[in-house]
């Protein structure tokens, strides 16, 4: 008799670049002998990264009643950066899905499906999944009140029973009369549903244990017909009130054909607001701007662009490939700059400052759901055409959302640029805990002073970088030195082949 399958374990954090399929074991199913509900497993919520305490659900790749082997992959769950897969370990059977394709804010260790082997009688899945909400919700690592003030937008009776799981005796929920310091007690899944409908839980009595509200209390709510029974005993409106009553009923007709579309803010985007408001108002920011001449790079960048045209025989599309960018020389430069002066290439960490001694350059990369910014490591060690490469393969998947926790998480200085936007100056928030950004505009023709011209002066194209520091780390001439290093490597090009 062997032991029932195993999937990714919900709960255990992910090391960085690990494939879902190796976070350890959900946990063992018991022997049995006959098929039985016993014999199904729950599938939770799980942990892609070690600070994930909620996710989504992109797509199911399995439906109830499937087969899986081991290292099919059964979903794709959305963090706040990516899209990752979720893998077997063991063959198995797709009992019942609890939680549909583009649910949003699912608890880590919420059951989201009922799993079983083939020949199981799946049966028993519904009653499985509806005796998994009547049991406490999953306690978060965070504390519920802090989490819920730094979200002020959620429903008030959802913020207000995010406690729940750790009260030790829970009172029954109250009727729409309570006071509104009341706790309200729901499941995760009723929650979601009451929110999605748009439910008031205050006006729901919970059939759970202690009057816990579960889905059946959501599927089987009726709003209350108070408002239309007021609404025929009204008076019939006179002809002289006919303007009043259409004025009364003006802002409900705006609101229905209302010219906004709200969306719902992402987990990717709240983590972004999150992290720069944080850096805006804890870090303090300053900022230094220096022109570059970018002529040299210009025309360097063009005989390797030709080389490449002509080395690809033809083939446009490996052609492209091997091109290289503005802004891979300009990343090439920042790592000159760091290496002769390292106090930039730094983190503050409290109690410390540390400093790297290798230039793993974080590079802004726009994607529909937001701004994300994969690792181009060791770039002191690298040629312009790795560095190339290694930056168009991270952007591509970063705007996929396939990139894994390693290859975003980290880096020791962060480069957004903006020029092919035909922005020219604009200053960029810190991303904690480097201790610098280095935000690009775009190259523009100027006139220059030059003595050793007949004319006086000569065009040159210039650009202009702005980095901004963190004061705790970087003093302002240390920027300044960091700055003249950056400009010197770009306007002298060459140094990079030595």
């Amino acid at each position: 008799m062997s032991s029932r399958f195993a999937l990714a374990r919900a709960a255990a954090p992910l090391r960085n670049g690990l494939r879902s399929s190796q976070f350890g074991r959900l946990g063992q199913r018991s022997f049995h002998v006959s098929s039985s509900q016993n014999a199904l497993s729950k599938f939770l919520m799980p942990a892609m990264s070690p600070t994930m305490t909620e996710g989504g659900i992109a797509t199911w790749k399995k439906q109830p009643g499937d087969t899986f082997s081991a290292g099919d992959v059964l979903l794709e769950i959305e963090t706040d950066k990516a899209t990752m897969d979720v893998e077997a370990q063991d063959d198995g059977i797709m009992a019942k899905i609890v939680v549909d394709a583009g649910a949003k804010n699912v608890p880590v260790n919420s059951l989201i499906a009922v799993l079983g082997e083939e020949g199981d009688d799946i049966s028993g899945a519904d009653a499985l999944a509806k005796e998994a909400e009547s049991e406490p919700a999953p306690a978060k690592e965070e504390a519920p009140e802090k989490k819920e003030s730094e979200q002020p937008s959620e429903p008030k009776e959802a913020s207000s029973s995010s406690s729940a799981p750790q009260t030790s005796a829970p009172e029954p929920s109250t009727s729409s009369s309570s006071s509104s310091s009341d706790r309200i007690f729901a499941s995760p899944l009723a929650r979601r549903l009451a929110q999605d409908k748009g439910i008031p839980l205050a006006q729901i009595k919970g059939s759970g244990p202690n009057g816990r509200i579960v889905k059946a209390d959501i599927d089987n709510y009726k709003p209350s017909q108070q408002p239309a029974a007021e609404a025929q005993s009204a008076p019939a409106p006179s002809a002289g009130g006919a303007k009043q009553e259409l004025a009364t009923s003006a802002p409900k007709a705006v609101e229905s054909s209302a010219s906004y579309t709200d969306t719902p803010v992402s987990n990717m985007r709240k983590v972004i607001a999150s992290r720069l408001t944080e850096s805006k108002q804890q870090l303090p920011h300053y900022y230094v701007s220096i022109d570059v001449e970018m002529d040299k790079v210009l025309r360097l960048r063009q005989l390797f662009n030709e080389a490449a045209e002509r080395s690809a025989g033809g083939d446009a599309a490996k052609a492209k490939e091997a091109k290289l960018s503005v802004g891979d020389f300009i990343t090439k430069a920042a790592a000159v700059a760091l290496q002769q002066v390292p106090d930039v290439n730094a983190a503050w960490y409290g109690d410390f400052i540390r400093q790297y001694h290798t230039a793993d350059i974080s590079i802004a990369v726009a994607t529909p759901t937001g701004l994300i910014t994969p690792i181009v490591k060791n770039v002191g060690g690298n040629g312009l055409a790795t560095i190339s490469a290694t930056t168009k393969s991270l952007a591509a998947r970063a705007r996929q959302g396939k990139l894994q926790p390693n290859e975003y998480q980290g880096g020791s200085f962060t480069i957004s640029n903006m020029g092919m936007f035909g922005i020219t100056h604009f200053t960029a928030i810190i991303n904690p805990p480097q201790s610098a950004i280095l935000a690009i505009g775009g190259t523009e023709p100027r006139l220059v002073i030059d003595e050793s011209d007949e004319r006086g002066f000569r065009k040159a194209m210039i650009m202009q970088a702005t980095i901004s520091a963190d004061h705790r780390i970087v003093d302002g001439a240390t920027a300044a030195k960091w700055m003249k290093a950056f400009k010197d490597a770009l306007e002298n090009p060459m140094i990079f082949m030595l």
